[in-house]
């Protein structure tokens, strides 16, 4: 049963037979005859019938639920007991949105001085795609905003307050500056996250409170391109203070408050809501309380 649970949430997420038995390493007429055995345990239809994939029933919807559920149970089980026979070992998967790439260190850094045997893998994404990734069982843990847009049911551990500055080159307008406002800002050449992230979102909501528009002329989802681009002179970009500090401190690059408004943000460390956590993820939250009590005084 817990197999056949797994290959669902596995069709569920990819939408597609043939992607789905392929991430779950098996053959797609197993696939297939899976979720056929799995209807007629259930005695429901959970997928709508077709030449291809169609979706759920509101049947499917439901099990779906109940399938990530017991799914993320039967991990959490037996992640206890190996940590209970081995101790603490095992893999961390992490997504986090750009502008919390620059903390990652503080919390894996730490994490793996205490506990040698397990590993990470840390993907760059957006802040939605960490909700669904968590929701899927895809990640175990993000780093996003906490308080900007909703998050549903997670736990959360708030690292670090984001406040804007304007990052610039040496020589270039407004350079020579104490601080500028984000009506100053908006009349640069400017380059930028994308729209899909949701620092570029709040960017957006900051020049509209200002009473202007961000027209940048170079986008990206990296912040190192964002920056790699500021150090030519011909852009300027707007980053929180952490973010821009971590690529080094240059003489030749600015970093300068952003005033009216000042905003300032807070982001963090969510897991999915679940009662027991699993021995990495309980370990990881911890590891980021200790962290946030160092960062948050």
């Amino acid at each position: 049963m817990i197999d056949k649970l797994e290959f669902f949430i596995a069709l569920a997420q990819e939408r597609h037979f043939g992607r789905a038995a392929e991430l779950c390493g098996i053959t797609q007429p197993t696939l297939s005859a899976a979720i056929r055995q799995l209807e007629d345990q259930l005695g429901v239809m959970l997928v709508v019938r077709g030449a291809r994939y169609q979706g759920l029933t509101p049947e499917g919807q439901r099990v779906l639920e109940w399938a990530r559920r017991i799914v993320g149970d039967s991990r959490t089980m037996r992640e206890e007991m190996r940590a209970a026979r081995k101790g603490l070992v095992g893999h961390i998967r992490i997504g986090a949105v750009p502008t919390t790439l620059a903390m990652v260190p503080s919390i894996t850094g730490p994490f793996q001085e205490k506990h040698p045997e397990v590993t990470f893998s840390i993907i760059s994404t957006t802040s939605l795609k960490i909700l669904g990734l968590l929701e899927n069982l895809e990640i175990d843990a993000g780093l996003t905003y906490l308080e900007n847009e909703p998050l549903g049911r997670v736990t959360s551990v708030p690292l670090q307050v984001e406040r804007y500055h304007l990052v610039t080159a040496a020589g270039t307008p407004l350079a020579d500056r104490e601080s500028v406002t984000w009506k100053e800002v908006s009349g640069l050449r400017l380059c930028l996250l994308t729209a899909d992230m949701q620092n570029r979102r709040i960017i957006n909501q900051h020049f509209a409170e200002a009473g202007a528009v961000a027209a940048p002329t170079l986008e990206s989802n990296s912040m190192i391109v964002l920056f790699s681009h500021v150090r030519t002179g011909h852009w300027a970009s707007i980053m929180p203070f952490n973010v821009a500090n971590s690529f080094g401190f240059h003489k030749d690059i600015k970093i300068i408050p952003i005033t009216e408004p000042d905003a300032h943000h807070t982001v963090g460390l969510v897991a999915t809501h679940r009662e027991p956590f699993t021995p990495l993820v309980s370990a990881l939250l911890h590891e980021a309380r200790l962290l946030s009590e160092r960062q948050m005084a």
